[in-house]
């Protein structure tokens, strides 16, 4: 049962909270518009697209991403500003425990919590997958790969040279068939390859085919000059040079199959796909390390008014964001498992939230 003290807390947490997300959005939304306007008028862009496929998901996924941060600067903001009040003294003075006091802010941020985890894992992965292809329509550059290198299912190598996604063309392209052995059977080469609409279907250009054998091998050219192959292979270019982000749009089963898959290739990017994996569970639960720490350093009256409150707070912030930045790109560049990354953050954290707590006026 919420009592009365429950009930005005949380009002306040999650009232702020709100506040200051629509006031930091509408800010985030004006200077991506004074940023896109050009090619949105360039590309012809739709109102309607412009405001319900891109402006809407924007919101949704950035005010989600950003949402710990602003947890913790509304706690310290509205705590801070009871503190100047004298509000949390008479609390205190009343005979109840500091914990009591911690208790409605921990209901406030299992609700912003839950509210994120469903997010991340449930409406996320459909809402980018609007926003990323109206991306793609109207303002994102063409994609380039260069030096593409992966390993499919089937025990088949496959590298180019030079991929543009305007053209669906590759240039230097090489297949590599091998055994359960893993003992080269063939190698097909062509200058260039089209795989149009992103079918399984492929145009080789300037091609020919070396079948390896013992004692001999043999190499099968085209019979004119200029003649193409139409064959169908097991994978689509288009998802050899997708861009990272398209993780963004994969559900939780979807994303895991997907991990599994660039594993088997030899992917350079699994540190980034595992990040992003990891990170739609351990962001929300960031929630409550991040009131834990902004109700202790902010519960105490200062003289220097909220001001030095807020100014602690921020600096908590910049050092949290620069530990998730060190840790996620050791996973990406010297091996630090994905896991570990992530979550470390979480746990110094919480750690530091409860020596504050327990220096917290009491």
């Amino acid at each position: 049962m919420l009592k009365i003290l429950d009930r005005y807390i949380i009002k306040k947490y999650l009232i702020t909270f709100f506040f200051m997300l629509g006031v930091i959005m509408i800010l985030a939304m004006v200077f991506d518009v004074a940023e896109r306007v050009s090619e949105f008028i360039e590309k012809d862009a739709p109102l309607r697209a412009i405001i319900f496929d891109y402006y809407l998901n924007f919101i949704v996924y950035f005010g989600n991403l950003f949402s710990p941060l602003i947890v913790f600067v509304a706690v310290i903001w509205f705590t801070a500003k009871m503190a100047q009040n004298s509000e949390i003294i008479p609390m205190l003075n009343s005979g109840r425990p500091f914990r009591r006091i911690l208790r409605p802010y921990m209901i406030g941020a299992t609700i912003l919590m839950l509210i994120s985890l469903a997010l991340n894992h449930i409406v996320l992965p459909e809402s980018n997958k609007v926003r990323l292809q109206f991306e793609e329509d109207y303002y994102r550059n063409v994609r380039t790969v260069l030096d593409y290198f992966a390993e499919f299912p089937g025990k088949k190598v496959v590298y180019f040279d030079s991929y543009r996604s305007d053209k669906d063309r590759a240039l230097g392209f090489v297949m590599e068939n091998r055994n359960e052995k893993n003992e080269l059977v063939s190698i097909l080469k062509a200058n260039q390859v089209f795989n149009p609409d992103s079918t399984d279907v492929w145009r080789l250009q300037d091609y020919h085919i070396r079948y390896i054998g013992n004692p001999h091998d043999e190499i099968i050219y085209p019979a004119n000059s200029g003649e193409h192959l139409d064959t169908i292979l097991p994978f689509k270019l288009s998802e050899m040079a997708q861009r990272s982000t398209v993780v963004q749009t994969m559900g939780y089963n979807e994303l895991k199959d997907f991990i599994a898959l660039e594993k088997e290739k030899g992917s350079a990017d699994i540190a980034y796909y595992e990040i992003e994996f990891y990170q739609r569970t351990s962001f929300p639960f960031a929630t409550y390390v991040l009131t834990l720490i902004g109700l202790s350093v902010s519960s105490r009256k200062s003289r220097g008014g909220i001001g030095v409150n807020i100014a602690v707070g921020l600096l908590l912030a910049f050092i949290y964001i620069f530990a998730m930045k060190v840790t996620s790109v050791a996973a990406e560049n010297v091996g630090f498992p994905s896991i570990v990354a992530v979550w470390i953050p979480n746990i110094i954290f919480a750690i530091l939230g409860i020596v504050l707590y327990r220096l917290a006026p009491k």
